[in-house]
C-alpha cells in the first residue's frame, strides 16, 4: 500500500467505522474471555512477502474485531469512559495524515499556537481564572509525575534534578486515602518513595481527606524533620468519587508552603457547568489542576488539560535546552516540550478545536447533564429494587450498590462479597451491560457510571433492566 491506493482504503476505514458504530448496540459490551484466543490466531512468525490489504483488513474484522472490549459501547457503565467523538476521530485522522512532531514551535507552529488558544478555551470554559496557563499532555498520570516532580524541585531549591535525593532529606507527599494509583506511580519514578506517601483518612459523605488529619500529619513530619513538599487533591476519585474539599485542604496546604495538584481527572470535564462546581470550589488557590477531555468530553484519547499556576516553575523543573533545540532568532515563544515530561509531543490540540468548534460548549453540557440525570434515573431505579443497597450516593454519574438478601443481613461479610461478585460476572457475561467493582470500607460493591458519548436514555432503561433480571435469577438460585 502506498499514497496512491490510500484513499481507496481510508475511504474503506471510514465506511467501516460507520458501520461500526450504527450496529455497536447489537454487539456485547465485553467479549467472552478466552485467554489465548487471539493470541493463537495470530501467525507465530512475520511475513517474508508483503501480504495484500484485502487479506490484512479481513483480518482485523474476524479476529481482533470479536475480541475487543467496546468502550464506545452505549452501554459500557465500567471504568471511566474513554470518548471519541466523530469529530475528533476526524480530527485524529488528519493528525496522523500530517504526523508532525510537536515538540517545538519551529517544529509545529500551528500546532503549538493552537494548543496556547484551544486551551485557554477550557479554561474559560471551565471557570478558571485567567492566572492559569495550559498545557496538553499525554494522560493525567504524566500531569501528576509533573506535579510531584515540581513539588520535589521547590522543595529541594531546585537542586534535586542536578544532585540527587541520597543527601537531600526525606520529602513528604500529602493526599486522601481515595486517590488514584497514578499518585502512587509519580511517587515511585519521582524517587520521592512510597513511604513518604502520606495518605490522610477519609470522612463525611463525599469521602474527602480529613482536614484536621492534614494538618496534623505536616505539623508532625516537620517535627520529626521531613520535608512537607506537596498535597495531591482528589475531585472525583475512581472508587466511588470521593472528593476533597478543596477550599479547606488547599488553605492548610499554602499556609505550610506546599506545592498543590488537584487530580480532577474524570470530574473535571463536568466544570464546564456552573451547577457542578461546588465540588471543586477553591479550585482557584491549587498551583497545578489536571483533567481529561478524553474521558467524558469526547476528545479522541489521549488527551490531557494541565493548568499552572506558575509555568515558570514546571519549566524550570523539566525544561532542557541543547542547542539543537533551541529556536532562533523568534522570541516570546512556548516550546510545550519544556512543559512536558516526554520531549516528542503529538499534534493533540487539533481535536480539542474541531470538538469545541463542532459540539459548543452548550452541546458538552447537555451530553454530561444528560449522562448525571441518567444515573440518578439508575440509582434510584436500583434502590427501590429488593434487597439492593445503595452504597454510595451519586458523585455526578458515580454511584455503587450491592446485593444484601434479607437472609444475609448481619452474616458473614465474606459470603456478601462472594454473592456480590457472582452478580457482577453473571452481568458481564450477559454481555448487554458492562461494569466494575470496587471495595468501600472492606466491602465488595458494583460501580454504575454513566458517560460513554453514545448513550441515550434507552441505555439507562435497560441498564435496570438488565441489574433487575439477573439480581433476581441469583436470589432465586441461593433459595
Amino acid at each position: 500500500m502506498d499514497w496512491g491506493n490510500f484513499s481507496q482504503w481510508g475511504h474503506r476505514a471510514a465506511d467501516w467505522a460507520a458501520e461500526y458504530h450504527r450496529t455497536l448496540r447489537d454487539r456485547p459490551v465485553r467479549p467472552a474471555l478466552e485467554p489465548g484466543k487471539v493470541r493463537d490466531a495470530i501467525a507465530d512468525s512475520p511475513p517474508e512477502a508483503a501480504e495484500s490489504m484485502e487479506e490484512i483488513f479481513r483480518d482485523f474484522e474476524d479476529i481482533i474485531v470479536p475480541g475487543m472490549t467496546h468502550w464506545q459501547h452505549p452501554r459500557f457503565f465500567a471504568y471511566f469512559p474513554a470518548n471519541a467523538a466523530p469529530i475528533s476521530v476526524v480530527a485524529e485522522y488528519l493528525v496522523s495524515s500530517m504526523a508532525a512532531q510537536c515538540m517545538l514551535w519551529q517544529t509545529s507552529p500551528a500546532a503549538t499556537e493552537l494548543e496556547g488558544k484551544v486551551l485557554d478555551w477550557l479554561r474559560q470554559g471551565l471557570g478558571l481564572p485567567e492566572g492559569f496557563s495550559g498545557v496538553i499532555q499525554d494522560s493525567a498520570s504524566s500531569a501528576t509525575l509533573a506535579a510531584v516532580l515540581t513539588m520535589r524541585e521547590r522543595a529541594l531549591n531546585w537542586q534535586g534534578n542536578k544532585q540527587g535525593l541520597s543527601d537531600a532529606g526525606r520529602l513528604r507527599i500529602y493526599c486522601s486515602a481515595e486517590v488514584h494509583t497514578s499518585i502512587d506511580r509519580a511517587i515511585w519514578v519521582s524517587g520521592i518513595g512510597e513511604e513518604n506517601l502520606v495518605r490522610i483518612p477519609v470522612t463525611g459523605p463525599n469521602r474527602g481527606l480529613d482536614i484536621e488529619g492534614l494538618q496534623a500529619a505536616i505539623e508532625l513530619d516537620r517535627a520529626e524533620g521531613f520535608i512537607p513538599a506537596g498535597f495531591i487533591a482528589s475531585v472525583g476519585g475512581t472508587s466511588a468519587g470521593a472528593s476533597d474539599d478543596l477550599e479547606a485542604a488547599l488553605a492548610v496546604a499554602k499556609a505550610e508552603g506546599l506545592y498543590t495538584h488537584v487530580d480532577a481527572a474524570w470530574a473535571g470535564s463536568a466544570m464546564i457547568c456552573p451547577e457542578f462546581r461546588h465540588y471543586w470550589q477553591g479550585v482557584e488557590m491549587a498551583d497545578s489542576v489536571v483533567f481529561n477531555p478524553h474521558k467524558w468530553l469526547g476528545a479522541q484519547f489521549d488527551c490531557s488539560a494541565h493548568f499552572v499556576a506558575d509555568p515558570e516553575s514546571l519549566v524550570k523543573t523539566l525544561a532542557i535546552q541543547p542547542e539543537y533545540l533551541k529556536t532562533q532568532g523568534a522570541d516570546g515563544i512556548i516550546n510545550y516540550s519544556e512543559w512536558s515530561i516526554p520531549l516528542g509531543r503529538r499534534f493533540r490540540a487539533l481535536k480539542l478545536w474541531f470538538l469545541l468548534r463542532g459540539h459548543g460548549m452548550d452541546g458538552l453540557r447537555t451530553m454530561i447533564r444528560n449522562h448525571v440525570t441518567w444515573a440518578v434515573k439508575v440509582h434510584d431505579a436500583i434502590a427501590a429494587m429488593p434487597a439492593m443497597e445503595i452504597v454510595t450516593a451519586p458523585m455526578l454519574s458515580l454511584f455503587t450498590f450491592r446485593l444484601v438478601p434479607t437472609s444475609m443481613k448481619g452474616d458473614d461479610e465474606a459470603a456478601l462479597d462472594a454473592l456480590n461478585m457472582r452478580l457482577i460476572e453473571a452481568i458481564n457475561n450477559d454481555g448487554r451491560i458492562y461494569l466494575t467493582q470496587t471495595k468501600i470500607d472492606g466491602k465488595f460493591v458494583i460501580r454504575f457510571q454513566t458517560g460513554t458519548w453514545t448513550m441515550e436514555e434507552q441505555d439507562a432503561d435497560m441498564a435496570i433492566s438488565v441489574i433487575a433480571e439477573l439480581a433476581d435469577s441469583l436470589l432465586q438460585a441461593e433459595g
